[in-house]
């Protein structure tokens, strides 16, 4: 089953013809702690990827089995996978909010903004790997040419992360403490 997804305008009228109701959507982020402090839509509530329990999620939404679960993350990489876990586990009712938290504000719709500025996960991943290469390649020329192992291996992770959309070097910066609340 192909994740479905939502534009950030038609999720925002869905909001909004349910707050009329008094009812709520779930829209949860999927980024870390740190980029949701920084920026996130008004009525989601955060769920970092690496904890998402599609179980527990269903078990927490109180009989609510059948409305839809709109996920959102910076641009919709890591909200697509929630989508793909969520669908995994037999919830089928999920979208993803297309181009997510950038095209959000974009479109000018809420937003609360943190005092705190983070720079994204994708951001810290390439500048993560650009530094690793430039040090195995630096280390190669100088001290011993086993060094440039260490840029081959960089250059084989990010290869691995296109072609399988997963990423190891985020999962393990997700993880670090200025990406933590």
């Amino acid at each position: 089953m192909s994740v479905q997804t939502i534009a950030p305008a038609e999720l925002n009228r869905l909001i909004e013809q349910a707050r009329q109701q008094g009812r709520s959507v779930d829209l949860i982020d999927v980024r870390t702690p740190a980029e949701f402090q920084a920026i996130h839509a008004e009525p989601a509530r955060l769920v970092p990827l690496d904890q998402l329990d599609p179980k527990r999620l269903l078990a927490e939404r109180n009989g609510r089995g059948e409305e839809p679960i709109y996920f959102i993350c910076r641009s919709g990489a890591r909200a697509a996978r929630a989508c793909e876990k969520m669908l995994a586990a037999g919830c089928g009712n999920v979208f993803n909010v297309q181009g997510g938290t950038q095209a959000w504000e974009q479109a000018g719709l809420p937003v609360v903004r943190g005092a705190r500025k983070v720079i994204p996960l994708e951001r810290q991943v390439r500048i993560a790997a650009g530094l690793l290469v430039l040090i195995g390649v630096t280390l190669g020329w100088l001290i011993h040419p086993g060094f440039y192992a260490l840029a081959a291996m960089v250059g084989a992770g990010l290869v691995f992360a296109g072609v399988t959309d997963c990423c190891g070097m985020a999962m393990l910066l997700a993880k670090m403490p200025w990406n933590r609340a």
